[in-house]
């Protein structure tokens, strides 16, 4: 266990160690930049996924937004996961 972990002194704080990630998604002749936030929680509320990303943008904006995220046991599982997300749906940005 990392130094940092000690921080935490109630589970009920969610302390989490942030890694950011940077995505482009090309769609059409248009590059859509995500940045993907992997949170790595000390005391995870299902301790066998301690990894949640989300990305900063929506997708399928027009039909149902959705914000994709992802769980995992690592952070290239919920990293994977999320991206897989993205990919699921189209990027509308509503004019």
């Amino acid at each position: 266990m990392t130094d940092w972990k000690f921080a935490q002194r109630d589970p009920a704080e969610e302390l989490a160690l942030l890694h950011h990630f940077s995505v482009k998604k090309n769609q059409g002749e248009q590059d859509i930049e995500f940045v993907i936030t992997v949170r790595e929680y000390v005391s995870p509320k299902d301790p066998s996924m301690p990894f949640f990303a989300q990305a900063d943008k929506q997708t399928n904006q027009k039909v149902a937004p959705y914000t994709p995220t992802g769980w995992g046991r690592s952070v290239l599982e919920a990293l994977g996961h999320c991206m897989d997300e993205i990919r699921r749906f189209p990027y509308e940005p509503i004019e």
